[in-house]
């Protein structure tokens, strides 16, 4: 791991260092190109822009690791609110959320609760929730949760991270149950011993995976969703997708708002499926911190920022 994304991923965790630097204004100011703002109506504004370009989104509350009930299922209400807003104007909107931020630390049962609830409120309209995967101590509760949510609904998707060993195994643990897979590289701070340290090795594994995911995709037993702004990986999924003859529309691409947005506008405009991902919420320091750390080339972009003006 690079000295860059260490201290990046280690700022992430610290308080004290969210609490000093979240009130100052050029920091505020470095954050508004890839959060639309901390409310439900700035979001669904974001939302409605991207959807004039012929794209679509998902939408997160920024938070997580509550450490009582009632945060959680404050959190639940949030989103279903957010699930009614979006059904009301019309969006192709679906919705993204940790475990953690539903409960998970205080007990499996309430966190499944929690999801159960939002997966079923999103059914009814025709939504789709996204189940987050964490660092790897969640790993393994977080993918019964998928379980225990994928026996009722087929409505619910779940991520992996292509930078953890344990990735292979746990596709191929997932693929007989029809799943929904958003894949990523990951951007926790793991040791040398769960985690790929190497840039090369981890995207040799997204690689890896993506090719099983688009054959799966290719024969309708998985629904296939690549998070990446990286434009060289996108285009190699492309054109191994052409070769095994996978249709375009059977997979989509995921980035975050702010980020690569001619990428965006282009592959949705080629006739790819493109969502972006926006985040709200007062708590969105870890988060931005985090994807800093997935490249730390973006510091660079966000001082050019601040120094424009």
């Amino acid at each position: 791991m690079g000295l860059a994304r260490a201290m990046l991923l280690k700022g992430s965790e610290s308080r004290w260092l969210a609490d000093q630097l979240s009130r100052r204004r050029f920091v505020r100011r470095a954050t508004s190109r890839f959060l639309p703002g901390e409310s439900m109506d700035d979001a669904l504004r974001a939302a409605a822009s991207l959807a004039e370009r012929g794209i679509t989104a998902i939408l997160t509350l920024l938070g997580e690791n509550v450490d009582n009930p009632e945060a959680a299922a404050t959190v639940a209400d949030e989103l279903t609110a957010l699930l009614e807003r979006a059904a009301t104007t019309g969006l192709d909107l679906d919705i993204s959320v940790k475990p953690t931020h539903l409960g998970l630390d205080l007990g499996f049962d309430i966190a499944a609760g929690n999801l159960q609830a939002l997966a079923s409120a999103a059914a009814r309209r025709g939504q789709k929730v996204a189940v987050d995967m964490e660092s790897t101590p969640y790993c393994d509760p977080t993918l019964d949760l998928y379980r225990v949510l994928r026996a009722e609904h087929d409505n619910v998707g779940i991520c992996l991270q292509s930078y953890l060993f344990r990735a292979d195994a746990d596709l191929e643990a997932l693929l007989p149950m029809t799943p929904m897979i958003r894949l990523v590289k990951g951007a926790y701070k793991e040791p040398a011993s769960l985690a790929y340290p190497k840039k090369g090795d981890v995207d040799a594994s997204y690689l890896r995976l993506s090719d099983i995911l688009l054959e799966a995709a290719r024969d309708g037993t998985a629904q296939a969703s690549f998070g990446t702004h990286d434009a060289h990986m996108i285009a190699e999924i492309n054109r191994r997708a052409a070769d095994m003859k996978c249709p375009r529309e059977a997979y989509e691409f995921q980035m975050l708002y702010g980020i690569e947005r001619d990428l965006q506008t282009r592959l949705a405009a080629t006739g790819y499926r493109m969502r972006v991902l926006i985040s709200y919420g007062a708590h969105w320091f870890p988060w931005y911190m985090r994807r800093l750390a997935e490249r730390p080339a973006n510091v660079g972009f966000v001082l050019r920022s601040l120094l424009r003006g």
